[in-house]
């Protein structure tokens, strides 16, 4: 349990640390850690007149990858129902609504971040 708990606390820092980054960059915060059946959107940022549906990936070393090839096709998946889900809920045509997918990729203890916008093309 203890261990479930400690996960999660570094979680929450990491996703708080990629907001503030982005807000540093101009995007605005919408929502933290949605969660549905079909998964959960780690942030929810607006960018100008653009949705933006983040996920954060955190590693300490890249010595198994780095952290954006955490992001599988399976999480892509995950995430892209999930925001249509949300889009859903929040009564937002996707036709007419403009979304994108980034990923935000934490290295080194935050040292190191690197955004990747667009990073899932939906299809």
């Amino acid at each position: 349990m203890e261990k479930k708990q400690n996960k999660r606390a570094k979680g929450e820092f990491y996703e708080l640390m990629a907001q503030r980054y982005l807000e540093q960059h101009q995007l605005t915060f919408i929502a933290r850690n949605f969660q549905s059946k079909t998964g959960e959107l780690d942030l929810i940022m607006r960018d100008q007149d653009s949705f933006v549906f983040v996920e954060v990936k955190y590693r300490n070393t890249s010595n198994f990858g780095s952290a954006q090839e955490m992001v599988t096709w399976q999480k892509q998946r995950k995430l892209q129902r999930t925001a249509l889900f949300w889009l859903m809920k929040n009564k937002l045509s996707v036709e007419h609504t403009s979304f994108r997918f980034d990923v935000v990729a934490i290295h080194a203890q935050g040292k190191e971040i690197n955004w990747i916008k667009n990073a899932i093309v939906e299809g």
